[in-house]
């Protein structure tokens, strides 16, 4: 489908799909350590001491197809170094170690809705405009196996160990077991409307979901009821993330009519922090190695900003797209931001760089 409409029009696919916009002379090669620890971290920053933050990208990759949806989460990179990207109705798997890049065999004319590499990155899940969770070997280039049971947009997926769940646009979650027969071992119902982000904790104890219901719920792993539900955000919640040296500190963004990311205390529920970021707030990354957190931005600035945290004092604003960030992922090392945008560009940002 997309090739005829690609021969249509006159664009070659083959040149175009995750290239270089440019030949980028005196730009790194993205070296990520595979072996870098996900949750040992080091958090000390001297406070004197001022970091130096590129503002331009290390590399500039093409993205045509780009969906200017918000709602969708297309873009994900795995702990072996490989970033997953749909685009309509393909996926892409780019891999930052060689520069090499592999299609997926979707064959589907269901448009992607959600990518997310499960924690060991060997398996791909994919949700789809239609309600289905696929998972996929990347090695064999096989889809395993389809699950179903939704009935509506899967805009958004979160992997915890054996486990994926898969936000609707009905307002529903679901868990599914990927080694069991009957794969749906949980239903939860927290939200009025399309669930847009979801995150779990690293340790698995616990879920944070948001929703174009302007509403956070953080869920414990073991119950179907939320155990906190926050309603401070005037916007819909893409934006999770939580804190790798603070497993109970949980970051939260709303969209273009709120603008605020907020902090919350996830066993309490009190709100510790807020900040106005001033522009729709599409996602949040934590630094491994810096108390700091990075935020992506769509209208009207389009930005990259970088906080110190717990003093939300700013670091750094980056213009970084002509239209909205939709998506954003960072690289297993923790030292590289990738973004994507409706300009069809997939950037990639050296923001958290260690010694």
């Amino acid at each position: 489908y997309q090739e005829q409409i690609a021969h249509a029009i006159g664009i070659d696919t083959t040149k175009r799909i995750l290239s270089f916009t440019q030949e980028p002379p005196l730009i790194q090669k993205i070296n990520i350590n595979k072996n870098a620890p996900q949750t040992k971290l080091t958090t000390h920053t001297s406070s004197h001491v001022k970091r130096h933050i590129l503002q331009t990208p290390e590399k500039i990759l093409d993205a045509p197809y780009m969906d200017d949806d918000y709602y969708l989460n297309v873009l994900d990179w795995s702990k072996n170094n490989v970033v997953a990207v749909g685009l309509g109705k393909a996926i892409y798997l780019w891999n930052a170690d060689n520069g090499t890049i592999q299609a997926l065999n979707y064959n589907n004319d269901d448009q992607v809705a959600s990518v997310n590499w499960s924690g060991d990155g060997s398996y791909l899940a994919v949700g789809t405009a239609a309600g289905d969770t696929q998972i996929w070997d990347v090695q064999s280039n096989t889809r395993l196996r389809t699950m179903n049971g939704q009935n509506c947009r899967i805009g958004v997926l979160s992997w915890d160990k054996h486990l994926v769940s898969s936000g609707g646009r009905d307002g529903s979650i679901f868990h599914h077991d990927v080694r069991m027969a009957k794969h749906t071992v949980r239903k939860l119902y927290g939200h009025s409307d399309e669930v847009c982000g979801l995150k779990w904790r690293w340790d698995g104890q616990s879920l944070a979901s948001g929703g174009n219901d302007n509403t956070v719920n953080i869920w414990d792993a073991r119950s179907t009821e939320p155990a906190h539900v926050k309603r401070q955000h005037t916007g819909a919640i893409k934006a999770l993330a939580w804190c790798p040296w603070n497993h109970t500190t949980l970051a939260t963004g709303g969209g273009r009519d709120d603008k605020q990311i907020h902090f919350w205390n996830s066993s309490t529920g009190a709100r510790l922090k807020s900040v106005n970021a001033g522009s729709q707030v599409t996602s949040l990354h934590w630094s491994h190695h810096h108390k700091e957190i990075v935020s992506t931005h769509g209208l009207p600035h389009n930005q990259l900003t970088v906080w110190a945290y717990p003093t939300l004092n700013k670091i750094i604003d980056i213009p970084a797209h002509e239209s909205r960030i939709l998506h954003s992922a960072l690289s297993p090392d923790g030292q590289v931001l990738a973004t994507a945008a409706a300009d069809e560009n997939l950037k990639f940002w050296r923001i958290f760089e260690h010694d």
